[in-house]
Formats: structure tokens, sequence, C-alpha cells
């Protein structure tokens, strides 16, 4: 594990309530999260999420995922839990457009301390954001707590790949990334087992590298108009933001950061 000290929650509100969020959501999508809804069906698949399941996404930013579930696995019902009010106000909105209010509902509060029933969901859902949580072992605590005895926590997140980071390229990378610290496959087995559940998947998905590629594609080339204007057309931002992203990209391609995702089922 790689730690920054200094990076917390109110960094990551004022990412997601401002342009920067607004930038991740363009070129990621509604769905902010490396594959998109090809690695939502993905995780799915492994972690057997099935219809008339009850689910709660810790960290569910706009809520898309949980519309993905809903809309495409026909999941009963689900339960979004984050702390940043832009983006739950809009998740709220999403909802009713896309006419799953009535199965989907969000709260405002401390995924690390929800305040839900223990016990009452079958799965517990999280796609590329508990990186953003400072305390990983509490929210794994959590989200044990919240699902039933035989239950999934399944999610993806950014990891620290397999060849291990530099202390300088950690502080610049998760800097950028305002992650207060990244985990890897190792510490996240852990981290679950010791919670109680036992770990059925836990792997690198292999995208983050032609993601990265794509996302850079796709900035310089289709989407660089787009992105100035949410900006308000500062080109000195526009260039330093491109400069980390391409440090992210050489970082992507050195197996330095990966996306990783876990299956693991509460005993």
């Amino acid at each position: 594990m790689k730690k920054l000290d200094g990076v917390g929650l109110e960094n990551v509100k004022a990412v997601y309530s401002g342009p920067e969020g607004d930038l991740w959501e363009l070129i990621m999508g509604e769905q902010i999260h490396v594959g998109g809804f090809v690695s939502s069906q993905a995780l799915a698949e492994k972690a057997g999420i099935k219809a008339g399941m009850k689910g709660v996404d810790l960290c569910c930013c706009n809520g898309a995922g949980m519309r993905c579930l809903v809309k495409t696995r026909n999941v009963a019902s689900m339960i979004g839990v984050d702390a940043t009010p832009t983006v739950v106000e809009r998740g709220k909105n999403r909802n009713a457009r896309d006419g799953v209010a009535d199965r989907i509902s969000m709260m405002l509060k401390d995924v690390c301390d929800t305040g839900l029933p223990s016990g009452s969901a079958d799965f517990v859902w999280g796609e590329d954001a508990w990186c953003y949580v400072v305390n990983k072992g509490a929210l794994i605590k959590e989200a044990a707590r919240i699902v039933k005895s035989g239950g999934v926590i399944a999610f993806t997140d950014w990891i620290e790949g397999s060849n291990p980071l530099t202390a300088t390229e950690a502080q610049r990378y998760l800097s950028f990334m305002k992650f207060p610290s990244i985990e890897d496959l190792g510490s996240y087995r852990k981290l679950l087992a010791d919670a109680g559940c036992e770990v059925m998947v836990a792997e690198d998905t292999g995208r983050f590298a032609p993601c990265v590629d794509l996302y850079l594609r796709m900035i310089g080339e289709q989407l660089t108009g787009d992105a100035l204007r949410i900006i308000g057309y500062d080109t000195a931002m526009m260039e330093g933001l491109g400069g980390e992203m391409l440090f992210m990209q050489r970082l992507a391609h050195d197996g330095k950061i990966a996306q990783g995702r876990f299956v693991a089922r509460k005993k």
C-alpha cells in the first residue's frame, strides 16, 4: 500500500463538485470507472448478481452503476451511499430521468458509517471509488457488516500494480488523483479476510492501460473543445492535466497501476 498524507474527503468532494469531476465524466462517461458498462457486467457476472437481489453501492457517485444493475440485471433495489452532495443530487435526478427512482435510493453519508441495518443486503458493490477512502479497513468492515451471511462484496478499484511504484511516482500519482492511499491485490485480500470474508476473486482486469490510451486519444482528437469549455478555456490547466494523464499512462503501461477486481463472500 502507498499513502499520501494531507489528502482526505474534502479534497474528493471538491473534485466531484467542480470541473475536474465533469472532465472525468466527459472522457469516461456517466459510469466514471475504467471499462464502463463492460467492466460492470464482468464484475456482476463473477459476483453472481441476479434478478431480485438487494444491493448497496458504497461510494456510488452519480448512481450510474446502480442504474446499470437495475436495468440490465433486474436487481430489485439498490441503496447508494456517497459523501458528496453534488453527485448525490445529480444521481437522484438521473434515477428519475431513467424511471428507476422507485428502486434506487441515495444517501448522503460516510461510507464507513452508513447506519444501514446489519445483514440487510445480498451484496455490497463498488466501482473504482474506494481508492478515495482514507480508512479502507473501516470501509471493508462496514461492507461486511451490511451484507448478509453468504452474501458477496464485489468491487473494482484503482490499485498498485505488480511492479511497485517508487516513492516519487506514488507521491505524484496520488496527489494528482486525490487518493489518500492505494492498496494492491494482496493488501485488499488481507482486508477482506480480516473482515470475515472468503476471497473468491482478486485479479488485475488488464483494462487500465488500454483505457488510459483511449481517454488520451479522445481528449486529444475529439473532445478537446468540450474539455476546454468545462475548465473555462484555461489552456494552462489543460496542458497540466494532459501532462499528468501522460504520466499516468506511462505508469499503467509499466504495470505500476492497475484496475483490480475483487469478489468475496461473507462467511
